[in-house]
């Protein structure tokens, strides 16, 4: 059986190193016969899916360049959450590789728990995938009622005046930012609501633009 190993501290992690991984992992392939014909190294943050030799470790799998992957602890091959931990484990699965955790037994696909391991975690990747749905819908609708988290409403503010002040300012003179600085919007508005003003009969016209 060939063995690969993954070893990750974080860059959090002040102090500390593989070796104590390394050194366990070699020992534990050693009693079981296993030859380890491959490391992968990262030192970074196990909730990046972006670590160079965990995306080494998985080119590999797919290649079958090793027929079982070895890991000190789950959290030490990924921090992602549950759904990206049970799409890490199907994808070695589905290259024909095996998967063991030295400090969590129950983690081994060759074990007897690992249909109740596969099961679990895809119970508890549904219910991530429900609640992260549940706090975007949530999100949008506040978002939709009261703005955005800073308190600023979405998209242009919308400004609320009478046109017909607009009309009647430019008829005294009055420049355009004059009018705007007046009215409290912008010149672009003041004039959009003097076009509406002078093209639509006054009898009809509605005083207020928002």
């Amino acid at each position: 059986m060939r063995a690969a190993l993954y070893l990750r501290v974080s860059t959090r992690d002040k102090g500390q190193d593989v070796d104590n991984q390394r050194r366990q992992l070699r020992q534990f392939c050693d009693t079981q016969g296993w030859a380890v014909v491959a490391e992968f190294e990262d030192h970074d943050s196990g909730g990046k899916a972006d670590r160079p030799e965990f995306n080494r470790m998985r080119q590999c799998a797919s290649q079958r360049q090793f027929d079982v992957l070895v890991f000190w602890a789950l959290d030490r091959l990924t921090r992602e959450g549950t759904l990206a931990t049970l799409q890490y484990l199907r994808a070695l699965e589905s290259h024909g590789v095996r998967w063991r955790s030295l400090t969590e037994a129950w983690i081994d696909s060759a074990g007897p728990f690992r249909d109740v391991i596969i099961s679990l975690l895809a119970s508890l990747a549904e219910q991530e995938r429900v609640r992260l749905r549940e706090r975007v819908r949530a999100g949008l609708e506040r978002a939709r009622a009261t703005g955005t988290r800073s308190g600023k409403a979405i998209g242009r503010p919308r400004t609320i005046f009478r046109r017909d002040q607009v009309r009647n300012l430019r008829k005294e003179g009055f420049s355009w930012q004059q009018i705007a600085q007046r009215l409290g919007t912008s010149s672009t508005a003041a004039r959009r609501a003097y076009a509406v003003t002078t093209s639509v009969p006054e009898g009809c016209q509605n005083p207020e633009l928002r």
